[in-house]
């Protein structure tokens, strides 16, 4: 009897720490998405903010060599 009580709370433990091995393993998975969607999310954030700084930027350029080239013709 005393050796089916030991099994039995062995096999409790067992599944408490299979158990405490699940929630860590989705916690560390939690924790990566959510790195991995914050890298996303700051690489489109300065995409789009490169891309906000380049149209207007290259639009002054043409402009400043097409206003030398009208004021020289």
């Amino acid at each position: 009897m005393s050796i089916d009580k030991n099994n039995q709370d062995l096999a409790e433990r067992v599944h408490v720490l299979e158990s405490l091995q699940a929630v860590q393993a989705g916690e560390e998975t939690t924790q990566a998405a959510t790195q991995a969607g914050l890298a996303s999310t700051t690489a489109a954030a300065h995409a789009g903010t490169w891309s906000t700084i380049r149209g207007p930027a290259a639009g002054l350029i043409v402009g400043i060599f097409l206003g030398l080239a009208i004021a020289k013709a």
